[in-house]
């Protein structure tokens, strides 16, 4: 699995001009793709590291624009995370003009995958929006800082 995750004050994804999942206060943005020979075990690793990935402000720490700034994660701070499946994350560009999409896993093993991060992560208490699997989504979100990183099961 593969997620490209973004600390944001809002974000949001919309289908058909309706709002299906939304972080209406600072937290996180995954874009999660799932690969073809991910095992059973990567949806509850990434759950972990996306729960634990400390990205997030410390509210409670002062920063004096010299010393590294603390951060905190969801699982410290209760903050949620808007979790939206994106196969494009597998895309092989390497050859031609046109991206290969064979690394990423088929639709059915790719949602279920996906469900399984959601289920993980609701199960260690975080507050968990959605897209909506296979949709054509348009998402919005107000990065901070910007401050984006890839993460890797």
């Amino acid at each position: 699995m593969r997620a490209v995750v973004s600390r944001v004050v809002w974000a949001r994804v919309v289908v058909d001009d309706e709002v299906v999942g939304e972080l209406e206060e600072p937290g996180v943005l995954v874009l999660l793709g799932v690969h073809r020979d991910d095992g059973p075990d990567a949806p509850a690793t990434m759950a972990r590291r996306l729960h634990e990935l400390r990205i997030l402000r410390d509210e409670h720490t002062e920063f004096d624009g010299r010393a590294p700034r603390s951060y905190v994660s969801c699982a410290e701070t209760g903050a949620g995370l808007l979790v939206v499946s994106q196969f494009t994350l597998y895309g092989d560009t390497r050859k031609g003009r046109r991206p290969s999409w064979s690394a990423a896993a088929p639709p059915d093993s790719a949602r279920d995958a996906v469900d399984a991060v959601v289920t993980a992560l609701r199960d260690r208490g975080a507050p968990v929006a959605t897209g909506k699997f296979g949709a054509d989504m348009r998402v919005e979100s107000c990065n901070d800082g910007p401050f984006t990183v890839i993460v890797e099961s």
